[in-house]
């Protein structure tokens, strides 16, 4: 592995493209201080340019270089939460590439807590970094724009093949589904925002600086930066998907077997036996959030793969617990269709 990252290091200095896991998903990464190098991101994914990346850092330390007018909160839950499944967007320092940050005057930054990542990330610092020595990586989602994220290496090949230069290989991803984005380019004397919720929950977030986060929702709110993994469908299958509540699922499934309707189905249940057996392929995941996130992803491609007419997915709880999972959920079943 020391081999591969000297060599990823070198093609990340040269303006290329290298994949690398992290404890959410696969990263798509590029020198976060090269807008060339930058682009063929945007290019490799179909990424519209207005979409920010999150820039990923080597440490807290480094936080100074890619923002500014940084709250005190901001390193509170830094040093709670880094390195870990945590983005937080601020005001962007005037280093900063636009094209990394979609044009806005925010930037999106976390530390990832994936080995491979860290020993990359600190790699390249102690290789110089960047343009402008700047030690950062933006890597968004190593998918199609808007298609299922990466939670293996394999899935990156399928998806971008000959696009990346280089793909480092960390084995499935732990956690399965993205970091959690906390909005605090307001300031210290505004609540911060959850833009995105993810594995770090907002009670979590509450318990380090004393106030739970805006939940704005989706459209986002009045003046809300735009960020990674926020429109309305994303996370998609090419399959249309369909959400069907637990106690719905057996007669829908029975109208789509008289129908002949080929379908797939992924369920947490232990009592949907007879229902899923009148699937072409029924797939379960665990019946709590931590486990079914991990798998979600690895799953909904199996699905994908098998040609079917439909996905359908028992619809997870609709509590705080489940809150994530559901999100990725409902924009890929609209992502689908649309």
């Amino acid at each position: 592995m020391t081999q591969d990252l000297s060599e990823a290091v070198a093609l990340l200095q040269s303006g290329e493209l290298v994949a690398f896991p992290t404890e959410t998903v696969y990263g798509l990464g590029a020198d976060a201080a090269n807008p060339q190098a930058v682009a063929k991101i945007f290019a490799a994914k179909g990424r519209p340019a207005d979409h920010p990346l999150i820039v990923h850092l080597p440490g807290a330390a480094h936080l100074e270089s890619w923002a500014k007018a940084i709250p005190v909160m901001a390193w509170e839950l830094a040093e709670a939460f880094w390195p870990g499944p945590l983005t937080l967007i601020l005001k962007r320092a005037s280093a900063v590439p636009y094209a990394v940050t979609g044009g806005q005057e925010t930037v999106g930054v976390r530390v990832p807590s994936h080995p491979v990542a860290l020993d990359l990330l600190r790699a390249y610092a102690q290789a110089g970094g960047g343009q402008e020595g700047l030690c950062g990586i933006a890597a968004p989602s190593a998918n199609r724009f808007g298609r299922i994220s990466p939670t293996d290496a394999a899935h990156v090949y399928q998806e971008l093949g000959a696009a990346v230069a280089l793909v480092l290989d960390g084995g499935p991803c732990q956690i399965g589904i993205e970091s959690s984005i906390i909005d605090l380019s307001r300031g210290q004397d505004f609540p911060p925002r959850l833009l995105r919720p993810g594995p770090i929950t907002p009670e979590q977030i509450e318990i380090v600086i004393g106030q739970r986060p805006e939940q704005i929702g989706t459209p986002l709110g009045v003046n809300a930066p735009r960020v990674s993994g926020s429109l309305d469908g994303h996370y998609a299958p090419q399959t249309p998907l369909c959400l069907v509540a637990t106690s719905e699922l057996s007669l829908f499934l029975d109208q789509l077997s008289a129908s002949a309707t080929p379908f797939g189905v992924l369920s947490y249940s232990t009592n949907l036996m007879r229902a899923s057996s009148l699937a072409s392929a029924s797939l379960r995941l665990p019946d709590n959030p931590r486990g079914y996130a991990q798998g979600l992803y690895a799953v909904l491609r199996e699905l994908d793969r098998l040609g079917n007419a439909l996905i359908v997915v028992e619809a997870v709880p609709e509590n705080a617990n489940w809150a994530a999972v559901a999100d990725r959920l409902h924009r890929a079943a609209y992502g689908s269709k649309n």
